[in-house]
């Protein structure tokens, strides 16, 4: 019966792009202004949570997210969630009213158009390179001392299906001492069932995010940085081990 499936999948991937496309094309002049300026980004991210509702809908993701705690206006914070699929962007921008900055692979900006305003809003790393890492560094703090959030997927890529959870990279924690700004771990349930990078698989369904109670920086010192780390690995860790263990209850 497996077989029957392969066309609908195709086309499921078809449309996906045909939806990232749609919104950048509408909204082309406007996000051209958007990012003309830096202290403007803020216009430039609202249009961007439009985009994502845009494609989660349109895809037939009704997501849902949970909140142990929100946070708060005009405030900057170390948003860091398991990465897993191409539309954690869009629930992560979903999730959060407040406007942040995805630091990103570079490889992302060679996608035609949405590339053009990928390399433009975002901050691209090649982890290859040692410089480029301390290029994200000198970015990054910039953002913050203009009053933005980040965001990072500590597992500094997708893992391979089988493993549920990587292990974390050590340069968000360390940011957010640096900045003694409290990090956020998001819990991302769904996304790897419904729209995995395996290209023949996924479907519509539920996407559900859980924003926990954020781990504070205030008070640590760089020596602290694997610490945190390991803390917000283990809430991402302990939410997904038991939700699957939820799932096997009959």
């Amino acid at each position: 019966m497996k077989i029957f499936k392969y066309p609908f999948w195709v086309l499921y991937r078809i449309w996906f792009y045909i939806l990232v496309l749609i919104p950048i094309i509408v909204l082309f002049p406007v996000l051209i202004i958007s990012i003309s300026r830096e202290q403007w980004y803020p216009l430039f991210f609202r249009l961007a949570r439009i985009w994502s509702k845009f494609i989660l809908i349109g895809m037939g993701f009704g997501y849902k997210i949970i909140k142990e705690e929100t946070p708060e206006p005009k405030k900057s914070y170390m948003f860091v969630a398991n990465h897993t699929s191409m539309t954690d962007i869009m629930l992560m921008l979903v999730a959060s009213k407040n406007p942040f900055v995805f630091v990103g692979k570079a490889e992302l900006a060679k996608i035609p158009l949405f590339g053009f305003f990928y390399k433009r809003t975002c901050i691209l790393v090649d982890r290859s390179s040692a410089k480029s890492r301390q290029a994200v560094f000198l970015r990054a703090q910039r953002r913050l001392k203009q009053g933005l959030s980040i965001c990072i997927f500590p597992e500094g890529g997708v893992p391979e299906e089988h493993i549920l959870l990587d292990a974390f990279k050590d340069g968000a924690f360390r940011l957010a001492i640096n900045h003694q700004i409290p990090v956020v771990p998001i819990t991302f349930y769904d996304n790897k069932k419904r729209f995995s990078y395996t290209f023949f698989s996924g479907g519509p369904g539920k996407m559900r995010a859980k924003i926990h109670k954020f781990l504070q920086t205030e008070g640590l010192g760089t020596e602290d940085t694997k610490s945190l780390n390991e803390n917000a690995r283990t809430v991402i860790w302990d939410e997904l081990s038991k939700s699957i263990k939820a799932k096997k209850l009959p």
